[in-house]
């Protein structure tokens, strides 16, 4: 079975989803879903990626060696309160992917697993961190590049004389 069949199999039991749930979502022909479960075509690049956006996962999911995953359920074992303080709080993980929630999943806090606060104190500075790293991308690409440049090193420069 090629790793695209693995990991179809695995997000659709994730999810709870059937075949003909897989094509709906997809758009794609069941017939072609078939074959890729069974291993028996490799599929063009849209078509995975029409397969990733109708499952709501980044492409990348379907091109994982599944052995290497286990750390999630690890993870996701040692760390169990994520799940509720998602259901919780839905609003702070709007957008996430699932990169995002492997990340929050293998934070621990001092003695283990995070409790409810430290889960949304995590998940909110991780939100905040990427919304400063997709600022800072943005002002690296301006007309005010090199002063951002410099005042980064300058920071830096601070914090690593401690």
């Amino acid at each position: 079975m090629s790793d695209y069949a693995a990991n179809l199999r695995r997000l659709m039991a994730r999810e709870g989803l059937t075949l003909g749930d897989v094509v709906a979502r997809s758009g794609l022909d069941e017939r072609t879903i078939k074959g890729i479960l069974a291993g028996v075509n490799r599929p063009h690049a849209r078509t995975l990626h029409r397969l990733a956006a109708g499952l709501g996962v980044d492409p990348d999911e379907l091109f994982q060696d599944p052995s290497l995953l286990l750390h999630r359920y690890f993870d996701r074992r040692t760390n169990p309160l994520v799940e509720e303080v998602v259901e919780a709080h839905p609003d702070v993980f709007r957008g996430w992917t699932e990169g995002d929630f492997d990340e929050l999943y293998s934070r621990f806090g001092t003695g283990g697993a995070l409790g409810s606060d430290g889960v949304l104190a995590a998940a909110q500075t991780m939100k905040r961190n990427r919304e400063t790293h997709r600022k800072l991308a943005l002002l690296l690409e301006s007309s005010h590049a090199d002063l951002v440049v410099d005042l980064v090193e300058a920071m830096f420069q601070r914090i690593a004389a401690k």
